[in-house]
C-alpha cells in the first residue's frame, strides 16, 4: 500500500466511517435516492481522478448511439465557474462549464448536460430531449453519486487504485471492496492479468461483476493537420500526469520536458508565458498536451504558444478487446431494465 499523504493517515479511518454511515443511511431510506424515467448507466471509479473515465464514456456513447439508443451524458463539471444546470454545446467556454463537459460535447455527438445535481440535469435532459428511441443516460463519474439511482454500474479499476489508500491520506474515495457492487469492472490490457484475481477476491460469491478489458492508445495530432514537432515540450493538468508522459514515450514520442499543473487547471497568461520561457530554454520546437487541456486554451493563448511551434493534441482513445461480448452483456442489461420499467407502469 502506498500512502500519498502519510501525515493525514489518522484521518482515513474517520473518512471511511463517515462513508459507511452515508451508505447505510441511503440503504435505510433516510437519505433520498431519486429515479429518472430512463435507464442510467454510471461510469465511475473508486479513486479521485485519473482512472480514465472520460474516454470510456465517449466509447460507450458511440457504441450505444450506433446501436440506435438515444444517449444523454450527465456530468459534474469539476472546477467550473458556473453553478447552473445546463446543456453543454461543443464550443462553449470550458471555464464556464468545465473541461470534461466541453470535451464530451465536442467528441460524443450526443447531448451533454452539466450539473452538480445529476438528477436535475437528467430531468432537464428528459424534458428537453424527447425521443421515440430508448433513452440511456450515461452518468460520468457516478459511482459515488448516490442521490441518483443507477441501473448499471461500470467501474474502472487500475493497479494504482489497488496500491492506494482512502482519502485524505490517499486518493481512494471508497474502499476497494466497493468493487463488489459493480455490474462491470473495466481493466486496462496491460494490468488485466494481475487485476482479474483482485476483482475475484473482492467479489461476492453471488453475482460477480463482468470484466471488460480495454486497450488504450494516444492519437497524436488533429486529423493529421498538425506537423508533429521533433522536440516537443509537454504540459498537462490531469490527475495522473505520469501516465501521459509514459504513454507518449511508449509511442516513441518523448518530450524534452514536461510541466504538470493540478487537475482541471485553468490556464492564464502567466501560465503561457512560463511555458513559452521553459520551452525556449530547452530549445523545444512545439508543444504536446492532452485533449482535456486543449479545450481550455483560448484562441489568444493558443496563438501565443504557437509562436514557439505547433501544438499537438494527444487524444486518448480506448477500445474493448471483446466488444461483441461486452455489447451483448450491456444490451441485455438495458433491455431487461426497460422491460421492467414498462411492466411497472
Amino acid at each position: 500500500m502506498s500512502v500519498r499523504r502519510p501525515w493525514l493517515l489518522p484521518m482515513s479511518p474517520l473518512y471511511g466511517a463517515a462513508l459507511a454511515l452515508k451508505k447505510q443511511l441511503f440503504a435505510w431510506g433516510w437519505l433520498k435516492r431519486n429515479h429518472l424515467e430512463s435507464t442510467v448507466i454510471s461510469i465511475g471509479s473508486v479513486s479521485a481522478g485519473g482512472a480514465g473515465k472520460t474516454p470510456v464514456v465517449l466509447m460507450l456513447a458511440g457504441i450505444l448511439r450506433h446501436r440506435g439508443y438515444a444517449v444523454r451524458i450527465l456530468t459534474r463539471g469539476y472546477k467550473r465557474s458556473s453553478e447552473m444546470i445546463a446543456r453543454v454545446e461543443p464550443f462553449d467556454d470550458a471555464r464556464w462549464h468545465g473541461d470534461e463537459p466541453v470535451l464530451l460535447a465536442q467528441r460524443s455527438g450526443v447531448p451533454v448536460y452539466v450539473g452538480a445535481d445529476r438528477y436535475q440535469a437528467g430531468m432537464m435532459a428528459e424534458q428537453g430531449e424527447p425521443s421515440e428511441k430508448l433513452v440511456v443516460h450515461l452518468l460520468d463519474d457516478g459511482f459515488q453519486h448516490r442521490r441518483l439511482a443507477r441501473d448499471i454500474d461500470i467501474v474502472l479499476l487500475t493497479q494504482e487504485d489497488v496500491e492506494d489508500t482512502l482519502l485524505p491520506a490517499g486518493n481512494l474515495r471508497e474502499p476497494l471492496e466497493a468493487i463488489a457492487q459493480a455490474d462491470v469492472v473495466v481493466l486496462r490490457e496491460d494490468e488485466a492479468d494481475t487485476l482479474r484475481s483482485v476483482v475475484d477476491g473482492l467479489s461476492h460469491s453471488k453475482g460477480r461483476p463482468s470484466i471488460w478489458i480495454i486497450r488504450r492508445r494516444l492519437s497524436l495530432g488533429e486529423g493529421g493537420e498538425v506537423t508533429l514537432p521533433t522536440m516537443p515540450f509537454a504540459f498537462c493538468g490531469i490527475a495522473r500526469p505520469e501516465n501521459f508522459t509514459r504513454m507518449l514515450a511508449a509511442q516513441g514520442y518523448e518530450a524534452m520536458q514536461t510541466v504538470a499543473f493540478e487537475d482541471h487547471h485553468a490556464y492564464d497568461e502567466d501560465d503561457i508565458a512560463r511555458l513559452m520561457q521553459q520551452a525556449r530554454a530547452v530549445e523545444a520546437n512545439g508543444f504536446v498536451t492532452t485533449e482535456k487541456d486543449a479545450v481550455k486554451l483560448t484562441p489568444t493563448l493558443r496563438d501565443r504558444l504557437e509562436t514557439v511551434g505547433p501544438i499537438v493534441v494527444a487524444r486518448l482513445c480506448v477500445e474493448l478487446l471483446d466488444e461483441k461480448q461486452a455489447l451483448e452483456q450491456l444490451v441485455a442489461l438495458v433491455g431487461r431494465l426497460d422491460r421492467r420499467r414498462r411492466q411497472g407502469r
